[in-house]
Parts: structure tokens; C-alpha cells; sequence
């Protein structure tokens, strides 16, 4: 893999902690600015509501820019938004810089991963892809416990300034080894590439995502509850076995990419199927410590062998849309599906049958997705089916 394809990594690892490193800061951000924890469980909110807004018009406003360009300005983005975070005074402030940091993430992903198949030969795409997709996962292992672990021995305000030097130091490599050989703008009209966007196939394969991840978020919005109060570990335990979880993602991360270059529909009709089948298996895996352990590598395995397939899917269904918004549309997929899952499994737990049963809840969204995806190759099969009748019509009549 060319270096240019790690300078990408870079980037998105700063991006992974900017997201998910909030999450361990709660209680330091809600004392400091004197909120409650559950207004500041919006600042997560506000941040994936940021990217599924961002990605299609930040996509849409750079699409004539050259790559290279587009993705240093979002670097440059992404790095004044988190210094701004380290300064705000407020939470509305903190807020508001939460949200424009976010609208580099979407569009970041999306051109990232259509410079990283650029950089590859055809039948290496996907695991271009699933290797800037790296960055994402090593955030969840390292950055994540790192940027907590700073935030709560020298206030929240250091893990942003950390996070933004993280921002210039992705600039430089970026700038240094992505090739300007990459970095052609896009041709055609933004209003016909939205048109391609919303046919049936291209619509079903965004779903797809939506609900793929939606399971894997019902469950990982709450792995901490579930571990503390039925498997029975202590708190001080938790973070210990997260890091078991981001070595699972890693794994499926780059497992997923190999078989998506290898077979790409039974990749993600398999990786779905196996997410279905671990978040069942759960059920039982979460009331023994060491078969819960097991599993939370097992779902972070299986939920990130997803990643690579369903978007080189929707770049593929997308003929005739630009690249760079089709795959920055599914990175908002991705974070619809995080907010819906969350939300799926908080009203399991307030209004449904408890916690215990978030993870079966769970495993019915990717089965769903399953069936939407079947649903999406129906259609394929029977579109190519009337392409080729019509011709053979024509030629009859004449």
C-alpha cells in the first residue's frame, strides 16, 4: 500500500477521537460548564447530526476543487474546530464548534476513500479503503483512552488541544505524500449526481448502512451498563475490555476489505448475517465474564468487516453520481445509523423489556438490513433484465 494511503489514515484517526473521546469526558465537561450529563450526551448527538448534514453540502460546495485540496481544507477545518472546542467558553460555544468540526468528517471519509481506490490497483480497493479506515479503528484503541485518560489528569480543555495538534500534524503528511495525481475535480451537475442518488438501488444500499450500524450502536451506546451491571465487572474493568473491542475492529476492518475485493455481495450479505448471529449470541455471552469478553472482540470483529463492503457497494451503485458525494452520503449513513441505534437501544432499556435485552433488540436491525439488501440485488437483477429485453425488442421491430 503507497504512503499516500497512511497520510489518509492520519487523518481519520484524529477524526475518530474527536468523535468518540467525548464520550469518556462527560462528567468533566458537564461539571466545568455546569450542564447536566445528559446535556452534554448531546454534544454527541450534535456532532453526528453535524456529519449527516455536512457530508452532502461540504461534498456538494468542494466537488470542483481538486482532491488534494479538498481534503488539506478539511484537515484545516477539523483542526481550527477542535482548537475552538478547547477554547469555548461556553456550552453553546462548545457546542456550536462541535458541530462545525464535524462537517469535515463526512466529506473527509467520502473523498478519502475515493482518492484511496485511486491509488490502488481495481482489485485492491476495497482494502485501500478498509486501510484509511484504519484510522478510525486505532482512535477507538489508542486515541480514545489516551485523550480520556488526558482530559481527567489535566482538564477536558488538553485532549482538544491534543486532538488539534493531531489535526496539523495530519495536514503535513497529507500535503507531503497524497499525489496531486489524485487530485482531478469532479465533472457534471451536483442536481443530476443527487437525482442518481436517490434511485431505488442507490437509496436501498444507504439503508443498508443505516441499519448495519444501527445494531452495532444499540449495543456499544450501553457496553458499559451491560458489562457493569449484568456480567458483573467492575467499572475500572471497562476500559481494559474496550481495548478488546478496538482489536476486533481492526481485525474485521481488514478482514472486511479482503473479502469485499474477493466477492463483494456474499461479503456483505456474510458480514451482516455474522453481525446478526453475535449480537444474538450475546444474549447468553453477556452473563458469563469470560464468553463476554470473547464476544465484545467477536462484535467489534464482525461489525467493522461491514465497513469496507457497504461502501465500495454504494460507490458502485451509484453510476452516474459523483464518487466523492455517493461516498460521502454514506458516511452520513454511518452516523444516522449510530444515532438511530443509540436511541434503539435507550428505549429497550426505559420503555421496553430492560438492558438485558438490548442485544437481541439489537441483532434484528442488521437481519433487516439483510433483507434490504436483498431487496436492493432484486432490483439490480431485475433492471439488468429489462436493459437486456429492450434491446432485443428493438432489434425484432426493426
Amino acid at each position: 500500500m503507497p504512503l499516500a494511503l497512511y497520510a489518509l489514515t492520519a487523518g481519520a484517526f484524529g477524526i475518530g477521537v474527536t468523535e468518540f473521546v467525548i464520550m469518556g469526558l462527560l462528567l468533566e465537561v458537564s461539571t466545568d460548564l455546569g450542564v447536566s450529563i445528559p446535556a452534554a450526551g448531546l454534544l454527541i448527538s450534535g456532532y453526528a447530526l453535524g456529519v449527516v448534514v455536512g457530508a452532502p453540502v461540504m461534498t456538494v460546495m468542494t466537488r470542483r476543487w481538486p482532491r488534494k485540496t479538498v481534503l488539506l481544507t478539511l484537515m484545516l477545518i477539523f483542526t481550527l474546530g477542535n482548537a475552538a472546542c478547547a477554547l469555548a467558553p461556553s456550552y453553546a460555544s462548545l457546542m456550536m464548534a462541535r458541530v462545525v468540526t464535524a462537517f469535515a468528517h463526512g466529506t473527509f471519509f467520502g473523498v478519502g476513500s475515493v482518492v484511496a481506490t485511486g491509488l490502488v490497483a481495481a482489485d485492491r480497493r476495497a482494502s485501500a479503503i478498509a486501510v484509511m479506515f484504519t484510522g478510525l479503528t486505532v482512535a477507538n484503541i489508542l486515541g480514545v483512552p489516551f485523550g480520556t485518560w488526558l482530559g481527567q489528569m489535566l482538564g477536558w480543555r488538553a485532549t482538544f488541544w491534543a486532538v488539534t495538534l493531531v489535526g496539523v500534524v495530519a495536514m503535513a503528511v497529507i500535503a507531503l505524500f497524497v499525489p496531486r495525481g489524485t487530485s482531478a475535480p469532479e465533472e457534471g451537475d451536483w442536481r443530476s449526481d443527487l437525482r442518481a442518488l436517490a434511485r431505488p438501488p442507490v437509496f436501498l444500499g444507504l439503508l443498508t448502512t443505516v441499519l448495519g450500524f444501527g445494531g452495532l450502536f444499540a449495543v456499544f451506546t450501553y457496553i458499559a451498563p451491560i458489562l457493569t451491571q449484568i456480567t458483573g465487572f467492575e467499572d475500572a474493568a471497562v476500559s481494559p475490555i474496550l481495548l478488546v473491542f478496538g482489536a476486533g475492529l481492526i481485525a474485521g476492518n481488514l478482514i472486511g476489505g479482503r473479502l469485499a475485493d474477493w466477492r463483494l455481495v456474499p461479503s456483505i450479505l456474510g458480514s451482516l448475517a455474522v453481525l446478526a448471529g453475535v449480537l444474538a449470541l450475546m444474549t447468553f455471552a453477556i452473563h458469563d465474564r469470560i464468553a463476554a469478553v470473547a464476544f465484545i472482540a467477536l462484535l467489534g470483529a464482525a461489525a467493522f468487516a461491514t465497513v469496507p463492503p457497504l461502501q465500495m457497494w454504494v460507490l458502485e451503485k451509484a453510476v452516474g453520481a459523483g464518487q466523492s458525494l455517493a461516498s460521502s452520503f454514506n458516511i452520513a449513513a454511518f452516523n444516522l445509523g449510530n444515532a438511530a441505534g443509540a436511541w434503539l437501544g435507550g428505549f429497550v432499556i426505559d420503555r421496553g423489556p430492560g438492558l438485558g435485552a438490548v442485544t437481541w433488540v439489537a441483532a434484528l436491525v442488521p437481519l433487516s438490513a439483510m433483507l434490504v439488501a436483498l431487496l436492493a440485488l432484486r432490483l439490480d437483477s431485475r433492471n439488468r433484465q429489462n436493459a437486456d429485453v429492450v434491446p432485443a425488442t428493438s432489434g425484432a421491430c426493426d
